[in-house]
């Protein structure tokens, strides 16, 4: 990476096309004229990969899974029982849980941009975010999740939510079986991010 790169289309020109490439080139590129604290770099991506992000709501999920009081509270007031475990703040202000079951399938979407829980889900993936996903989910949801490799019943309903800058969704995926007597930790293991986007299923007990 040359040190000296005067303007955008030059940088544009020396960068790796491979995504992680670029963005470690221009991470080097930044760190070398000065521009970021590499300190401060690994700390926000500390916060994102392990205070925010999929594994909180992997432990909502859990306890939800483990705690019949905690699952009801969940499911009336989930924002409040968040809020309890410590999960709160910007873009989760207000939540709403949803529970799948044998007869209806969760699936959320945000048609206008990209509304999401980010103090449980962390930032959305840039699929969430897609022209595509926003707009054929609402259209041909079974069609979008085969996409994802979710094959469901034809008696399972699919339910499609619409988040909004004032309500956004988690959803409470099924219990794998064989995860009788788990404890939290182990159950939180199998927690996906899509399974709570609706996307996905939780993984297998091994």
């Amino acid at each position: 990476m040359p040190d000296d790169v005067h303007d955008s289309k030059h940088a544009h020109s020396v960068l790796p096309s491979d995504p992680t490439l670029r963005v470690k080139a221009l991470e080097t590129l930044l760190i070398r004229k000065g521009l970021i604290d590499p300190t401060a770099l690994d700390a926000i991506i500390d916060t994102y990969q392990n205070k925010i992000g999929p594994k909180n709501g992997a432990k909502v999920i859990a306890r939800a899974w483990s705690d019949l009081a905690f699952y009801d509270r969940l499911i009336s007031d989930a924002t409040g029982a968040v809020a309890d475990l410590g999960f709160h703040g910007r873009q989760g202000e207000h939540i709403i849980a949803l529970q799948n079951t044998n007869e209806i399938h969760n699936m959320v979407v945000c048609t206008l941009c990209s509304c999401y829980p980010w103090p449980l889900l962390g930032i959305p993936p840039t699929w969430y975010k897609s022209d595509a996903y926003r707009a054929r989910t609402v259209r041909e949801p079974r069609k979008v999740l085969a996409e994802f490799g979710v094959a469901l019943p034809s008696e399972t309903s699919v339910r499609v939510w619409d988040s909004t800058a004032e309500l956004r969704y988690l959803v409470v995926p099924q219990r794998p079986k064989g995860t009788k007597g788990w404890r939290e930790e182990q159950l939180a293991a199998l927690i996906t991010r899509d399974s709570m986007i609706g996307t996905g299923f939780p993984k297998d007990a091994q």
